[in-house]
């Protein structure tokens, strides 16, 4: 991933429909970071699906030195709908690199309300919605404009860029992103938002690189279980 493409900002949150892949995302960033900045954090505040989340990317990110905030009952049959307090040591220590993977849909952006007044008191962030064409509730434009415009009420703050994320996992072809590009650029014009990236796995960049702007391969941290759901 390339920072500038992001114009990066020291708080980087992303939000989505459920199963948008946006926690994968958030884990590749949070890895690219580290290549540049010294002190970076990834704060997992997802309090609705405790069993598909950022810690399942524990290994990497420790090795990576990056640090993981979430819940201590995260992936466990005990988990809680509790956030670690050290959440707020994000906004607190100014030196710190910051990736929020906030929950799913509506009900998750709440968990990020408590802490939407010290990120706009401080205005350097990114706040980016993940879309997935593939996605049953956000198949199109006008579907997945609502499921924006509820994120960020519930959040209390605005999305201010677009990741297009569209896949179908492990069955992805460069067709399949390809694709999506309408669908993206329609919901860039019904949002007035740009779309900062299309995210593809790390195998289709080369055949794609040439033909969509901005795109960034990922490698796959985290699980994808709505692809065996919806089956």
């Amino acid at each position: 991933m390339d920072t500038v493409s992001l114009n990066r900002k020291r708080i980087t949150v992303f939000a989505g429909h459920y199963g948008s892949g946006k926690t994968n995302i958030a884990v590749n960033y949070a890895l690219m970071l580290s290549s540049t900045c010294e002190k970076v954090s990834i704060a997992d505040l997802d309090i609705v699906n405790p069993y598909f989340r950022t810690k399942d990317s524990h290994k990497a990110l420790e090795k990576a030195g990056i640090r993981l905030i979430s819940s201590e009952y995260a992936n466990t049959n005990v988990d809680t709908p509790a956030l670690p307090a050290e959440v707020y040591s994000i906004f607190g220590n100014k030196t710190i690199s910051a990736v929020i993977d906030v929950g799913g849909d509506d009900r998750g952006a709440l968990a990020l309300g408590r802490y939407v007044p010290y990120i706009i008191e401080e205005n350097d962030y990114e706040m980016l919605f993940v879309i997935n064409k593939y996605r049953f509730l956000t198949k199109d434009a006008i579907s997945t404009i609502e499921v924006m415009r509820e994120i960020e009420f519930a959040a209390g703050i605005k999305f201010t860029g677009i990741v297009n994320n569209s896949n179908l996992g492990e069955e992805t072809t460069a067709e399949t992103v390809l694709s999506s590009v309408s669908y993206a650029n329609e919901v860039s014009e019904l949002s007035g938002l740009p779309i900062k990236m299309t995210t593809v796995k790390k195998s289709l960049e080369d055949e794609l690189k040439d033909k969509i702007n901005n795109i960034v391969p990922l490698e796959l941290y985290v699980r994808q279980s709505w692809l065996k759901e919806e089956k």
